[in-house]
Parts: structure tokens; sequence; C-alpha cells
């Protein structure tokens, strides 16, 4: 049920972001990335735990610093990001013990984070390639998105 919950979730976000337009923002799938990253730390806190928090942040600041040099050069990168999270929470409960995460959570997060970068990786090949070779269509700025 947790998959399911998350590709569910990942797919109506991913929907409403092509409908209302705000995928054609270079920056709205990096920062999907980084809140994806930072919600470990979040749960570390929750339970108080230094241990996990310095662990977490770590690893979070790792998928950050993804998302920040894949908007700056290439979403291809925040589409590994993405899918390296995805793996990331599947091994999480054997690597990390933090114990303010939910049990359910590493599952949904892995589903959600797997169908998110599906998603990405669908919307670059669909769209026209950019002159910096980034395949997303510019704004209206001229900048790439």
């Amino acid at each position: 049920m947790h998959f399911f919950i998350g590709i569910t979730l990942a797919a109506t976000v991913a929907a409403f972001a092509r409908w209302g337009g705000m995928d054609r923002d270079r920056s709205f799938y990096p920062t999907v990335m980084m809140v994806i990253a930072s919600i470990y730390v979040l749960f570390a806190a929750i339970a108080d735990s230094p241990t996990a928090l310095v662990a977490e942040g770590l690893v979070g600041a790792a998928f950050i610093t993804l998302a920040f040099v894949g908007f700056k050069r290439s979403l291809w990168l925040v589409v590994v990001a993405l899918a390296a999270h995805g793996i990331f929470d599947y091994f999480h409960p054997r690597a990390i013990h933090n114990p303010g995460v939910p049990v359910w959570w590493p599952d949904f997060c892995m589903a959600y984070d797997v169908a998110a970068a599906v998603f990405l990786g669908w919307r670059l090949r669909q769209a026209k390639p950019a002159s910096n070779g980034n395949a997303m269509p510019s704004t209206a700025s001229g900048r790439d998105v």
C-alpha cells in the first residue's frame, strides 16, 4: 500500500505541476529533491537524536548538493538524484538508525522518489533540446528551464 500511495502522490504532483506550468521552471524538480533530502533530517530532529541528525544531515547535504548542481548544469542530474534517493530509501533502515522515521516511510519515499525520477526523465525526453544541452523549454526570459 505504501508503494501505491507514493507512486500515486508523485504522479499527482507531476500532473498538477505539468498542468499548471510549474514544471516549466527548471527549479521545480531540484526544489522537490531538496525537500525530499531534508525529510530524514526532520525525522531525526523530531526524535531528538543527535547521532541520526548528523548522519541524516550529511546524506541530505549530498543530495541537496546534487540537486543544486543539477539545477545549474543538467536536470538529468536531478533525475539521478531522485532515483539514487529511492535506492537510499531501500537501504536506509539498515544503514542509519533514526528512531523518528515511521516504519512505512522508506517504502513510501522510495516509490515517490523513483516515480518522480521517471516523470522528470519523461519530461526531459519529450522536450526539445535547449542550446546548452538541457532538454527543457525556455521561459519568456530566454533562460532555460
